[in-house]
């Protein structure tokens, strides 16, 4: 049962005919007492509560019976409804305990969707399942790992894919964010349509409406055509933000009103389009100090990630690097002809050991670069040894500067100008070098003002 609390007739009597036509039981009440009468007597499934449903405008009211409620019970789903001059009032909302929140005028698809993908999560109940229970059930064949922490991310990943929970990726770089959200798209009833992969670091602000919404011809200078953005892409599927707190301040506003409306405008179009997509986020960031040091809106936040999943790091699951390495010789024997390749099980300890920062991304280039350089087929410790000592993760911490001598922004002006210098501003190479997209070397230029003449097109 739905228990709808609003005192405006016109809104309970929208809402009411909406979730009866489709199938739900519902009740409306128009004020908070005749609201937790319902709620002893039969604990509804889910409540839609309007926070400003008496006279005033303060949300008090709501929030106080939204905290009664959680009294009751700290896990009944309750969505809240406010308008869009209300977020603060909604993010407030959010903090002390409601799982989502709807804008005036809202978007009937949108709320009956928050409806069911709630209800359905309120629904399950966690099953704790070994890898091979695992795999019969869902399709994880990319994700390698038997350790309890992987395990438990694979159970909530199966459980949540069905639904359309908007979810945050979290963990170091290098720890398999993009392979999970994969795995959530090919578990979930959209995966015979678009997975859309955007990194956001590497759209600048001024190009993220069109890289994003599209634009028409003659938009702006230089639009000579039509152009698809990734979210009309991604309609019906999944689209992917990775390294969502790269986002400037600017365009978290505009990413924040399609994910909030599900509508858009492409570029020099007047016409409002509607978007129907999975949002699946990551990034290696603390978004919650980011809120504290005002870097991230907080209603953005809570818009991601009505599931976190984090992923740990390699060292905190020591034990998958022997499946992680077997997975990677396998495939590798097919790469490179080599069909004897093996590692000893000396070496396989000694890899166990590695603190390896770049986690798994860091691991499959120790052993991909020791099977390139090493003649043998066996590989043993001195062979990954060798590799790692000439890693630039390793390398790099011998030079760099003393704590306090600079600060991270200026260690990152000096490392793209010296990275621009060294390859005669060659953007391509440039941007390979410090690891990231040509899109994301010229967004720095243009942030740090660093004057340059490129010479690779």
């Amino acid at each position: 049962m739905i228990l709808i609390v609003d005192d405006d007739i016109a809104v309970r009597t929208s809402l009411l005919l909406l979730l009866k036509s489709s199938g739900y039981e519902v009740v409306a009440v128009d004020e908070v007492g005749e609201a937790l009468r319902v709620i002893h007597k039969r604990q509804p499934d889910l409540i839609l509560l309007d926070l400003n449903f008496s006279i005033g405008t303060s949300g008090e009211e709501g929030m106080s019976l939204l905290m009664q409620i959680r009294k009751i019970s700290n896990s009944l789903p309750v969505i809240l409804i406010t308008g869009w001059g209300s977020i603060e009032l909604a993010v407030r909302g959010m903090k002390l305990g409601a799982n989502d929140f709807i804008n005036k005028p809202w978007n009937n698809d949108h709320i009956l969707q928050s409806v069911k993908t709630l209800m359905e999560l309120h629904s399950q109940a966690p099953v704790h399942r070994d890898r091979r229970q695992l795999d019969k059930q869902y399709a994880f064949q990319q994700i390698i790992g038997e350790d309890p922490k992987m395990l438990e991310i694979m159970d909530t990943i199966g459980r949540v894919a069905r639904t359309d929970a908007s979810i945050l990726i979290t963990g170091e770089s290098g720890t398999g964010k993009e392979l999970i959200a994969e795995a959530i798209h090919e578990n979930s009833w959209r995966r015979n349509r678009a997975f859309v992969k955007v990194n956001l670091g590497g759209i600048s602000s001024s190009l993220f409406e069109s890289e994003m919404f599209g634009h028409m011809r003659g938009a702006f200078t230089d639009a000579r055509y039509d152009r698809i953005g990734r979210f009309e892409m991604a309609n019906k599927g999944t689209i992917f933000l990775d390294e969502i707190g790269d986002l400037e301040a600017s365009s978290q506003v505009k990413l924040l009103r399609v994910l909030q409306d599900r509508t858009y405008e492409v570029l020099g179009s007047s016409k409002t389009k509607v978007v129907d997509t999975r949002v699946v986020c990551a990034t290696n960031r603390n978004l919650n100090n980011m809120v504290g040091s005002g870097l991230f809106r907080e209603d953005l936040l809570y818009r991601i990630n009505l599931i976190t999943i984090h992923l740990p790091s390699l060292r905190e699951r020591p034990g998958d690097i022997p499946l992680l390495v077997r997975f990677f010789i396998h495939n590798l024997r097919e790469i490179y002809n080599r069909p004897a390749l093996s590692v000893t099980p000396e070496a396989m300890k000694w890899l166990q050991k590695l603190e390896l920062p770049g986690n798994i991304r860091q691991l499959k280039n120790l052993v991909e670069r020791s099977i390139l350089i090493s003649k043998k087929d066996i590989l043993e410790i001195d062979d990954f040894k060798n590799q790692l000592d000439q890693s630039p993760t390793q390398k790099g911490t011998a030079l760099l500067p003393d704590v306090g001598a600079m600060t991270l922004e200026q260690m990152e002006i000096e490392m793209v100008k010296r990275a621009m210098s060294f390859h005669k501003n060659r953007i391509t190479r440039a941007a390979a070098s410090l690891g990231i997209t040509r899109n994301a070397l010229y967004r720095r230029l243009e942030k740090y003002q660093i004057p340059f003449d490129e010479t690779e097109h």
